[in-house]
């Protein structure tokens, strides 16, 4: 499963102003919500809830906030570019700029987990998380993480 292919094109945002994790959380759910038939508060309440059990702050950055959420019918992310990193409680300590929030049916388990892991080794990557931070817009953000793929398989 590549990246770009959880990703919509119009799931990809630069300079999202939040001041706070909820925020950045609310504002993403109204995204999200576009591309499939959960409401936007029920994508908070589930990724808030998923945030309660433990941070999906993982350090350098980056957050994947995500969660199981009834009226998704396939696994699938949005992504953001904060303007100003928000606090996540990583691991590291470091606020996130970089922030992957990805939604799955509530019956997901392998297909969700294999979408946390694929995100996560993606951004994990110094140079990933570099030209996601200096890109121009959104097509430039769609065009790294689509390249991804090849640097990848190479």
């Amino acid at each position: 499963m590549a990246l770009s292919d959880l990703l919509p094109p119009d799931g990809v945002i630069t300079g999202l102003s939040a001041s706070s994790r909820k925020q950045v959380v609310q504002s993403l759910a109204e995204i999200a919500a576009r591309f499939c038939n959960a409401k936007p508060r029920d994508i908070v309440d589930a990724v808030l809830e998923r945030e309660r059990l433990g941070s999906t702050g993982v350090g350098d950055g980056v957050a994947i906030p995500h969660a199981r959420v009834a009226g998704v019918d396939r696994v699938f992310g949005v992504f953001a570019r904060l303007r100003t990193p928000v606090d996540f409680d990583s691991i590291d300590g470091r606020p996130a700029d970089l922030i992957v929030m990805l939604l799955a049916p509530e019956d997901s388990t392998a297909e969700h987990l294999k979408a946390l892991a694929r995100v996560s080794r993606v951004l994990r990557r110094e140079d990933m998380r570099e030209l996601l931070r200096g890109a121009s817009d959104a097509d430039a953000m769609n065009a790294i993480l689509g390249g991804e793929i090849a640097s990848d398989a190479a």
